[in-house]
């Protein structure tokens, strides 16, 4: 019964030796150990063997990328406005022994170091830079954060400001100023769409007075040319029948006769209208007028025929003397006098 006794205690001896002297790490994790309370060595990750009841596996580092998040922090900007910022940081641990023995707390650190940072930087810009520059203040975080935690063995990768609120009475000026840029552009784009439309229109009046005054140009030419033409082509009728008259005048010999007879033809002619008050018989009417009376007398029978000058006992004709035949002007009557005003 004792061996059996002696037998257990002996095998649990050798499970809590065995079970004490295997240590298994995880992936993208490290593992410090220590001998009696002393740095000895760094377990990698996988299946290690150390020394039971004398080594001791104190503390398993994570090798990965961390992203913590830090409440928002009060700052003070240039222009003595107090703003609310979030900040995110992005850090890996690239020392497991600094990280461990340099600093109690590197994540109670970081969020303490970047608040006072942060501060820091925002006190040099007013509350418009503050908005509009977030990139700066990332760049800037981010130098000041990696100088400082790379002797605790921690590398700061990016530093991001979730957001910046400013107090509410900054948030209602700043909503009523966007509201009146929006307004302004809209009047500014407004104003603009009018004045190219008036330019076009204007544009488009141009083009079309262009094309109404060439139009009427071309227009007028062509009235002109079809005037010429048309002119040309009477004066060359006129002529051609002036021509032809003259040539069948000449070609019919005409006698003193037949003009006077066309003499007296024109003399109603000269007569006629209501504008013609006065006119004159010329003198040469009585030869026109003996030259028709010899004609008469030769359609009658001759110059021996009974009555015709030259015979016996016959009147010798006259001559009209010239006479001037005047119709007469109505009496001008004098207007009447007006009555006393």
């Amino acid at each position: 019964m004792i061996v059996l006794v002696l037998l257990a205690l002996l095998l649990l001896l050798v499970i809590t030796v065995v079970a004490k002297s295997i240590r298994v790490i995880p992936q993208a994790y490290t593992g410090l150990v220590e001998r009696f309370g002393k740095y000895k060595e760094t377990l990698p990750a996988g299946l290690n063997f150390v020394v039971p009841f004398v080594d001791k596996v104190h503390y398993i580092i994570d090798l990965r990328e961390q992203v913590v998040s830090f409440p928002p922090q009060a700052a003070i900007t240039e222009d003595n406005l107090t703003v609310d910022i979030d900040t995110v940081i992005y850090f890996q641990v690239t020392d497991p022994i600094a990280a461990t023995y340099e600093i109690s707390n590197y994540i109670q650190a970081i969020e303490q170091l970047t608040m006072t940072t942060l501060r820091n930087v925002v006190g040099g810009m007013d509350l418009e830079q503050t908005l509009t520059s977030r990139e700066s203040i990332n760049n800037g975080l981010s130098a000041v954060l990696d100088e400082t935690t790379g002797r605790w063995g921690i590398k700061v990768k990016r530093v991001e400001i979730k957001g910046i609120d400013p107090p509410p009475s900054i948030k209602d000026a700043m909503e009523k100023q966007m509201r009146a840029e929006r307004d302004k552009r809209a009047q500014v784009l407004s104003a603009e769409g009018q004045r190219q439309a008036a330019i076009l229109t204007a544009e488009g009046n141009k083009q079309s007075a262009i094309l109404n005054a060439e139009g009427e140009r071309e227009s007028a030419i062509l009235r002109a040319e079809a005037d010429r033409q048309s002119a040309i082509l009477r004066a060359q009728g006129e002529g051609a029948a002036i021509e032809t008259v003259f040539k069948a005048i000449h070609e019919g010999r005409p006698d003193q006769s037949l003009l006077a007879y066309q003499y007296l033809q024109m003399l109603p002619r000269i007569a006629d209208g209501d504008s013609n008050k006065l006119w004159i018989i010329p003198s040469e009417i009585g030869k026109a007028l003996d030259g028709l009376g010899g004609l008469s007398e030769l359609l009658q029978g001759g110059p021996g025929a009974p009555g015709a000058p030259g015979a016996p006992g016959a009147p010798t004709p006259v001559a009209p003397a010239p006479a001037e035949i005047a119709e007469s002007t109505p009496p001008e009557v004098p207007p009447a006098p007006l009555p006393p005003a």
